[in-house]
């Protein structure tokens, strides 16, 4: 906000002038909506200011202060004004109760979920919103808690059913007593309207952040592309990328991106030599307490020889020893844990532990060292980082020369550096290991091995006035060596240092500001990812360039605690965490689902979800770790996607229940194609949150056949313009692709009726019919050999003559092409030329239809009648 002695803009002076009545009032200790108690019990020092009083100018485009005039009679802010001034306050905004609520909440620092409930107790601790059913009025409210000058608040449980708001700024020299909007209220009949109206008035209010209306995103959400985390951990070295991309491109799928993970950067810890990278990392976490000495990439990549795997000598790559260095990893972090529990309970003969964790790490070390005489022949010669025959500039080139198709290449790296920061005395910048503080409210999370290395090391954080000249040395060298992209990870570790340094509100301003400035300068404004950033602090004051992040946590293909079943139970937590953190986060970033392994037990449920996620399509295989049959029903030959046009979000009837271990929901989402609807129901049951133990835990009674009723009308038609349309058909044809079925179905129809078992989904495609003269019905459905056979529709147009009706498609793939058509065509055209097709009595029309290289995949399909 501008300070109260700023003009107001001429925009306000018109954007003032509003005479809708107000939906929210505040009186006799309630707080209603339209006239229905939400909150009872209201502390007296609880404020009430509609949206005008509290917002005074704002630099949104014109047509979204225009909306949001329109909509401001529907919200309202709180606050609350206390006697002593403190960093963290705490206060009641009511009791809430008997009344059904969807929240958000985070379960680690970093991470978000879904929680359900109908009571203020029933919230989990850093909530960073919650979504109240009003049935009584057919009508939702939502309560976000948002940023007052330096303080952020989160809601929290509170005793009596009561609804706690927490504002804190994360310095103890930051204190106040009084706040006139720490909480924005607004109420909708429509809840996906309610998320964009909210969103839109606290983006107007606060100046802080950009919707995602209002950005660009990068090329790659509509590609195929390949990240090397689950491939090589930290062990990921030039030859085995090289071989990863080469195996993509010979199996016939290109990707269009590769992300080359955690793991090449110039590392170590605070007792090694300053310039030597710390040797021998294999598992995430080991890495954690290391800090980065220099903006150049590592040994491993530094020695990188130019044109060394394009000739007819290229080295070999042994895919067994990634998996042999893991696994030897694993074995050593098992024996440490044996040791400290021994430590911890006593146990003074140690010598036992010791021995075998030395036997195990001259293992390890004996597996490296022979991959790493072997790489150092191949790559000898000069390492300078100037020379740009070798190093990452070298490899980034070398792949684009083989790989032509290989459109982006990015790399990852931590918000602050490295996980543990700029290592001091590094640099040319001014660094200060900082002792990490875990706000209280963090208390309720889930046990992090992350948080946990990161308070052991603290953080090497560049001071935030040096923020720009930090981001811009980093990133343009960067794109100097070929780098187009990066994924920015350990996002919300500012909150655990911000002591010093005004806060986490004015320190988070300082970096963000920063990173906006190098995205723009260094990476096209768009070529960033965001991971590890899911609370609210990053939403309200990170997302000013930034346009696309992760709205799930990360793929894990087991439990790292030990449950046998976590590797089935953990992949539907994951897509329930995407799909109701899309809610929120996707009105300010472009939601990106995460990568997932081609050969997990898993992985067709993961491909079900990617492929109507609306996002980008990625993997992290091994290399020789592919099913590429399963890739290509997601992914074209070029390494384009049949994408989705918006993003996937649950459907309404999902709002208010519990997806992972109710025993009784399936998740289901909607999302649209640009000549139909889609809705995918997903059998998530099996784990979830259990605020008792404060972790994601297996519920086995759960993981069972679950039944699920679908419908069109499930469709939110109306959230995308351009789709608006086809929610007004009076018949559709329905296909489920799993079961192979096409059904008829209007909007008064009974619903369909299925059973979904677990771990196993289906995905249903609407497409509206369209009456050809008196009785022909026809609808085009797709290729069928992908999941998402709707995306595969490009162009679609319909002709009448005297003598006879067409239909004329562009379809991209190669496939199966199925229409539903009540009538046999007479004749059917591919490519301008008369093929043969097959109808059947139930309305199947079915084309074989090649990839067209030099039309980029799309063929003309002509059906007359």
């Amino acid at each position: 906000m501008v300070p109260p002695n700023d003009p107001i803009s001429p925009v306000f002076k018109a954007f003032r002038s509003e005479s809708s009545g107000k939906y929210f009032d505040l009186s006799n200790g309630k707080l209603s909506v339209k006239g229905v108690p939400l909150l009872s019990e209201v502390p007296s020092n609880v404020t009430f200011r509609d949206f005008h009083s509290a917002c005074q100018s704002s630099d949104a485009p014109l047509p979204l202060l225009q909306r949001v005039r329109a909509w401001s009679h529907k919200g309202a802010f709180l606050g609350f004004n206390k006697e002593v001034p403190s960093d963290r306050l705490l206060n009641s905004l009511g009791k809430l109760s008997n009344r059904d609520f969807l929240s958000i909440f985070r379960f680690k620092t970093w991470w978000s979920t879904m929680w359900v409930g109908n009571s203020g107790s029933n919230l989990q601790m850093e909530t960073q919103w919650v979504l109240l059913d009003v049935p009584e009025i057919k009508s939702y409210v939502i309560i976000i808690p948002i940023i007052e000058a330096n303080f952020r608040s989160a809601l929290h449980p509170g005793s009596d059913d009561h609804v706690m708001i927490c504002a804190e700024s994360g310095s103890s020299q930051v204190k106040a007593s009084n706040f006139d909007a720490i909480a924005y209220v607004h109420a909708s009949d429509n809840p996906y309207n309610l998320m964009k109206e909210a969103y839109s008035a606290v983006r107007v209010h606060l100046n802080s952040f950009r919707l995602l209306e209002e950005k660009t995103v990068p090329n790659l959400v509509n590609k195929f592309g390949w990240c090397t985390w689950d491939a090589f951990y930290l062990t990921v070295e030039p030859v085995g990328v090289w071989h990863g991309v080469k195996e993509f491109v010979e199996g016939g799928v290109s990707p269009r991106f590769l992300i080359i993970d955690d793991g090449w950067q110039s590392i170590n810890k605070d007792d090694e030599d300053l310039k030597e990278d710390t040797k021998n990392l294999v598992l995430g976490g080991t890495q954690m307490t290391a800090r980065l000495h220099s903006f150049e990439e590592n040994k491993k990549f530094r020695n990188y020889r130019g044109g060394s795997m394009l000739g007819p000598d290229a080295p070999s790559f042994d895919p067994k020893k990634p998996k042999l260095l893991i696994a030897k990893a694993i074995e050593i972090e098992h024996a440490e844990k044996e040791h400290d529990k021994a430590l911890h309970s006593g146990v003074t003969e140690l010598s036992v532990f010791e021995k075998k964790l030395q036997k195990l790490k001259t293992e390890l070390n004996d597996i490296i060292g022979e991959g790493e005489s072997s790489a150092s022949n191949e790559f000898r010669g000069s390492s300078s980082g100037s020379d740009k025959n070798y190093g990452m500039k070298a490899f980034t080139g070398d792949l684009r020369t083989k790989f032509k198709g290989l459109d982006d290449i990015y790399v990852w790296h931590a918000l602050c550096g490295a996980w543990g920061g700029v290592r001091p005395g590094s640099t040319h910048l001014s660094s200060k290991i900082i002792p990490c503080k875990v706000s209280p409210g963090l208390d309720g999370t889930m046990n992090d091995l992350a948080v946990v290395k990161i308070i052991e090391g603290g953080i090497g954080l560049v001071h935030p006035d040096q923020a720009d000249s930090f981001y811009d040395s980093m990133h343009s060298y960067l794109s100097e060596v070929g780098i187009t992209g990066v994924k920015v990870d350990v996002i919300h570790t500012l909150e655990y240092v911000s002591e010093e340094y005004g806060g986490r509100v004015e320190l988070a301003k300082a970096y963000y500001k920063g990173l906006t400035h190098s995205l723009q300068k260094n990476f096209n404004g768009t070529g960033l990812i965001a991971s590890m950033q899911q609370c609210n602090d990053f939403f309200f004051l990170g997302t000013k360039q930034i346009s696309i992040g992760r709205v799930g946590d990360d793929f894990w293909f087991q439990d790292p605690n030990g449950d046998p079943m976590g590797v089935y139970w953990l992949q539907g937590v994951h897509m329930i965490h995407c799909a109701y953190n899309s809610m929120w986060m996707g009105q300010m970033i472009q939601p990106d689902w995460d990568m997932f392994q081609s050969d997990h037990l898993c992985a067709k449920f993961h491909a079900g979800s990617r492929a109507i996620c609306g996002g980008p399509v990625y993997v992290s295989d091994s290399v020789s770790g592919h099913d590429f049959d399963l890739i290509k029903k997601l992914v074209y030959p070029d390494g384009t996607i049949p994408k989705c046009q918006h993003f996937a979000l649950p459907t309404r009837d999902c709002l208010f229940k519990n997806p992972l271990f109710d025993d009784k929901t399936v998740l289901k989402i909607w999302n649209f194609n640009k000549y139909g609807g889609v809705i995918g129901a997903f059998n998530c049951q099996g784990a979830g949150w259990d605020p008792k133990e404060q972790r994601i835990k297996g519920h086995s009674e759960c993981y069972k056949p679950i039944s699920c009723s679908l419908h069109v009308r499930e469709i939110e038609w109306d959230q995308k313009s351009e789709a608006a349309h086809l929610g007004e058909a009076e018949e559709y044809v329905v296909y489920l692709s799993e079961v192979d079925e096409l059904l008829l179905m209007t909007p008064k129809s009974d619903a369909i009726q299925i059973v979904i078992q677990p771990s196993s989904f289906e995905i249903l495609s609407f497409v509206p019919v369209r009456k050809l003269g008196h009785s022909i019905k026809f609808a085009p459905i797709g290729l069928t050999n992908m999941f998402n056979c709707g995306g595969t529709l490009q162009e679609l147009e319909f002709r009448s003559t005297a003598v006879e009706f067409s239909a004329m498609i562009k379809v991209k793939g190669g496939g199966m092409f199925l229409a539903y058509s009540s009538e046999s065509p007479k004749k059917c055209c591919l490519n301008g030329a008369e093929v043969a097709f097959e109808w059947s009595a139930d309305g199947k029309l079915n084309l074989s239809v090649p990839w067209v290289e030099q039309a980029a995949g799309i063929s003309d399909v002509l059906f007359a009648f």
